[in-house]
């Protein structure tokens, strides 16, 4: 089972520049944390791929046992882990999550 939801994971993290594993959608996000994390993404005009981890419970363990990482949201730039809400929260505000995403040629609102 491992493998199928590996492969899952690495397939969406391959095909989209940026991805965000969040409980809810980006349209409607069912916990604070992932919230934080689709306000700061927006406001930086930075678009990506949402992942509803409470749709399936595989792809819900399978996030955190794939980045060895035990909470949820998580953010994935160009197919790297990047964090969880407080490393995205404090990444926003010093400019390295601007300065990371524009290395990565991801395009970035001038407002962010």
């Amino acid at each position: 089972m491992e493998n199928i939801i590996f492969d899952r994971i690495r397939r969406d993290i391959e095909q989209n520049d940026v991805v965000l594993y969040m409980k809810g959608t980006a349209v409607f996000p069912q916990c604070g944390f992932s919230a934080a994390v689709v306000q700061i993404l927006s406001q930086m005009g930075v678009s990506f791929k949402d992942v509803n981890v409470l749709e399936d419970n595989d792809i819900r363990q399978g996030i955190k046992d794939f980045a060895n990482w035990p909470t949820i949201p998580q953010l994935y730039v160009k197919g790297e882990f990047v964090g969880g809400c407080d490393i995205i929260r404090e990444m926003y505000e010093t400019g390295e999550l601007k300065d990371m995403l524009v290395e990565n040629k991801i395009p970035v609102s001038d407002a962010a």
